[in-house]
Parts: structure tokens; sequence; C-alpha cells
């Protein structure tokens, strides 16, 4: 009897380790997210919970409560580099996500814990970052629960919170002015000197433009059939109120972008010849 029964319970194991496991669609899908930024990047996890109906902050999410920011697992953000979050420093560095929502005001949270899924497991101690975010109210509501970067800048990006028909942003900033400038210091005494980056860095960044144009004198003499350098310096050149210099640029980088059959950079030249008064 006693060997019987070891067969049979043998036989039931192996049936159930044989057993398929049933794979289904996950309720909240995960999403990860890599964003340049600054000179480096920040990386983006979480899950993204759906409204199925149900009415959302102020009730499935409560208001005063922390909340992991999405669904599942922790929420979290991986920079690169250091960056500025309100008026803190957060080094570089993996970090968790949390939110405090509130009708019309939000907390943010940026932690040094990697996995708080609910309240209980929440220290403030480990707090790196707190802010107050203010709520934005969507015209229309939005099913699936949403974090994007936008307004992406050299130096600052937002990061946006987006679900049911309420929105929450805020603001991480990457001071990166000082170690652009000791790069441009250092290679501007090599022998292959990134005269058009530079000048460009300049433009953008509303720095000497009249060093900028230099620059890009150099940088057509580097390359002198590159149509977009020539365009570049008429641009440049029309900041600096030499409309009629511009536009013999602009003609010149023109029929280099004809003969290079690149009509976007002639289009562009034929826009800013038409700007020139």
């Amino acid at each position: 009897m006693k060997k019987t029964f070891l067969v049979l319970f043998a036989t039931a194991m192996v049936s159930i380790a044989g057993a398929q496991t049933l794979k289904v669609p996950a309720s909240s899908t995960g999403q990860t997210v890599k964003q340049e930024f600054g000179l480096g990047s920040i990386e983006l996890s979480y899950s993204r919970p759906n409204t199925k109906g149900r009415t959302i902050f102020g009730d499935l999410v409560p208001y005063g409560a922390i909340w992991r920011t999405g669904a599942n697992t922790a929420t979290t953000l991986t920079f690169s580099d250091d960056v500025i979050i309100g008026d803190k420093k957060v080094s570089a560095g993996k970090y968790g996500l949390l939110t405090i929502p509130g009708a019309k005001e939000w907390t943010v949270i940026i932690t040094k814990q990697l996995d708080v899924t609910s309240p209980s497991a929440y220290k403030q101690e480990m707090d790196v970052v707190r802010l107050s975010a203010q709520v934005q109210n969507l015209p229309s509501s939005i099913e699936t629960f949403f974090i994007l970067f936008e307004n992406v800048k050299s130096n600052e990006i937002d990061l946006n919170l987006l679900w049911e028909k309420t929105a929450v942003s805020f603001k991480i900033k990457q001071d990166i002015d000082s170690k652009i400038m000791g790069q441009i210091d250092n290679l501007m005494n090599k022998d292959n000197k990134p005269y058009f980056n530079a000048a460009m860095y300049y433009m953008d960044n509303k720095k000497d433009l009249a060093k900028a144009s230099a620059w890009l004198d150099m940088a057509t003499q580097q390359t002198p059939t590159a149509y977009w350098v020539w365009y570049q310096k008429a641009r440049c050149l029309s900041l600096l109120g030499k409309n009629a210099e511009a536009k013999t640029i602009a003609m010149k980088s023109m029929e280099l972008a004809k003969t290079a059959k690149n009509p976007d950079y002639v289009t562009l030249n034929e826009k800013l010849i038409a700007s020139l008064k």
C-alpha cells in the first residue's frame, strides 16, 4: 500500500511539473524610457495602470497618502549625471519616484528607496528631494497612466505625470555650461579644433556672437562645401544685424545645398533670405 501511494505521488508530481504555465497580458503594463539629457541621460521605469471606469484621484489613489506613482513595482529614475530638482542637487544614481496626490497640489518625492510599493514601506528619512507641484486639469480623460519627458532643453527638462483628468509636472535641471566651456577651452588648444560645435553652443546659449561668427569662418575653411556650416554662418551674421553679409552667405549655402541635392537646406536658406531686410 505504501509503495502504491509513493508511485501515485511521484506520478502526480511529474504531471504538475509538466503542466504549462498560463501566460496572460499584464493588467498594468511596464514601460522603460531612456531620455538623452544634457551630457548624459535619464532612465525612467514604471508600470501603467488603466482607469477602467474607476474614479482615480481621491478614491482609488487617495489624497494625502504616499503613492508609488504607478502600479506593480516601484517607479524609478536613474540619472547618469548629477541633476538639480527643486533647489536640491541630486547625485548621479538610481532613485525612487513617489508622490502624495492632492486635489490642487501634489508632493513629489525623490527617495533613496527603490522598493516602495505601499505607504507602510515609506521612510521619510530616505528623502532626497521634496517639492510641491500644482495640479493642472485636463480637458479630456487619459485612460492609461502616462509619464513623459517634455520641453527638452540642453540644461532642463520637464517630467509630466498624466492620468484621468489630472496633470502634474516638475523640472529637472543640469548645470552643463561650466563643463562645456571647459571642454571648449581645452579643445581650442588642440590641432583639430571643434569650431562648428563651439560656435553652435555659443549661438544656442546666447553667448559671444562675434566669437561664434569667427569660429564659423574657421569651420567653413575646414569644410568648404558644408552647406549647413555656411547656413549657420549666415544665421549668425543675421543675429549680429549684418543682413547684407548674411544674405550673401545664405546664397552661397543655398547653391551648395542645391549641388548636394538637399532641398531642406535650400528651403531654410530661402526663408532666411526672405527674413533679411
